[in-house]
């Protein structure tokens, strides 16, 4: 692999010496770099020069490979993340270490995952809108502090009625992220699954429900405490969020695309969360 775009972050690299010391490195290797602003409409506008098969390389952290992952999902461009924050999952190349993990790369030593992605529709009276996301859906108050009113539903079987903060709907990926801390279980990421994870719910037995990959979630949005209206917000990977409020709908399901995430280490799932939790 010679070809690569490498995602800046200017919050977490601000005088560009990691972006330059990648770009150095790469080009003095015989590899070729393109930088390009992790703003959406650089990301966007470089994406339809890709070619399938090159390589992303993302500076920063989770959140930046994330908003990267949804960028790219209708191209068959495999990501690297190189982080620069502080607890990562997904960007797994530390600077300290980005010689050796360079030298891999530019030696094809490497395994290509496909993450599972989500795919999540709101339909309402006025629109219906389809996004994606690589870790999770969530849905949250958008208003005052108030308990929320969800109505659930597997492949068209009322699951439950559910009094909560919110709902998390995650994949394997994800699990580690917002899931994880409302509580959820920890999933190795390459399987192929879904999560449903209410965020504080206001009873004493509600627990995490994991389904088949093939199951379809939709989440209705009733009238609230004493006949009120709910507004709500499902936030896809927390950078794009689409407004609901009682009688709308989202549907919940298991994308057709998937991201391909490069790994350079040879350490098990296992290992990593040991030392992620350690930290």
């Amino acid at each position: 692999m010679k070809q690569f775009y490498l995602i800046t972050n200017e919050g977490k690299d601000p005088d560009r010496s990691c972006t330059g010391q990648i770009t150095e490195y790469l080009e003095a290797h015989g590899g070729k770099v393109t930088c390009v602003d992790q703003c959406v409409d650089d990301i966007e506008q470089t994406v339809m020069r890709m070619h399938d098969g090159e390589c992303i390389l993302v500076l920063g952290g989770d959140g930046t490979l994330l908003r990267v992952a949804r960028n790219v999902i209708d191209r068959d461009i495999p990501l690297l993340g190189i982080n620069l924050g502080t607890l990562g999952y997904l960007a797994e190349v530390e600077m300290g270490a980005i010689g050796p993990a360079l030298d891999k790369l530019l030696a094809g030593d490497y395994v290509r995952e496909e993450r599972m992605m989500l795919s999540g529709t709101v339909n309402s009276p006025e629109h219906t809108e389809e996004n994606f996301a690589l870790n999770d859906i969530v849905i949250t108050r958008c208003g005052s502090l108030e308990i929320l009113t969800f109505h659930i539903y597997v492949n068209g079987q009322f699951l439950n009625s559910y009094s909560a903060d919110g709902m998390i709907v995650a994949t394997p990926t994800g699990s580690t992220a917002y899931n994880m801390s409302a509580g959820g279980p920890v999933v190795e990421p390459s399987a192929k699954l879904l999560l449903l994870t209410p965020i504080c719910p206001h009873t004493l037995n509600t627990r995490s429900i994991v389904l088949a990959p093939e199951d379809e979630i939709r989440i209705e949005i009733p009238q609230g405490k004493d006949g009120g209206q709910q507004s709500v917000e499902a936030n896809f990977d927390g950078s794009h969020k689409i407004g609901l409020r009682t009688g709308d709908s989202i549907v919940i399901r298991k994308a057709s695309k998937t991201t391909g995430i490069l790994k350079l280490n040879t350490e098990s799932f296992l290992t990593i969360l040991h030392k992620k939790m350690s930290e």
